[in-house]
């Protein structure tokens, strides 16, 4: 089965629901939480940059994972390719700590007898999500001066694989 689609995880609606049990604890946890899809959050050389460019969400949004390494990758790519290796640090400022969960129904013939619906329907963990509010900064990139056009570009590609609005500033 593949991936879900981003829309149906991307909005913040209220407060997760996490299942607690008094009698039997064991029952509170998430059991087997898939690895998020991004590893590395520091990019670049460390130094002393006069100039500092974020990217600022406009929205409450959840970021999936595979969102958050799919910006990182098109943003570190196009700074190496522009300013050369060395000249900016790039960082990750969100982690993606929330799980996701499906309740995945049968489907096909003769699924309406063994299918639970909604009884029992605390889902699977399927993915990680990085829980975003509103002016919230997500990547920051520190470069040398005179390097601002490359570097807007570049947060400006990122923010197009990411749910919502952004702001760079």
């Amino acid at each position: 089965m593949g991936l879900r689609p981003g829309r149906a995880y991307n909005k913040i609606t209220k407060k997760p629901f996490t299942r607690i049990s008094i009698h039997k604890p064991r029952k509170s946890y998430v059991k087997g939480v898939p690895v998020g899809k991004i590893h590395q959050f520091e990019m670049g050389a460390k130094g002393d940059y006069e100039q500092t460019l974020e990217l600022v969400c406009k929205d409450n949004v959840q970021i999936r994972s595979n969102a958050l390494e799919s910006a990182r990758i098109t943003t570190l790519k196009h700074l190496s390719k522009k300013l050369g290796e060395g000249t900016f640090f790039f960082k990750v400022l969100v982690y993606p700590h929330h799980v996701l969960r499906e309740n995945s129904i049968a489907t096909g013939a003769g699924a309406d007898r063994f299918s639970q619906g909604m009884r029992r329907s605390f889902g699977k963990p399927i993915g990680q999500a990085a829980r975003i509010k509103e002016g919230q900064r997500v990547f920051s990139v520190k470069s040398k001066p005179n390097t601002e056009k490359e570097v807007r570009a570049a947060l400006k590609k990122a923010s197009k694989k990411l749910p919502g609005t952004y702001l760079i500033k």
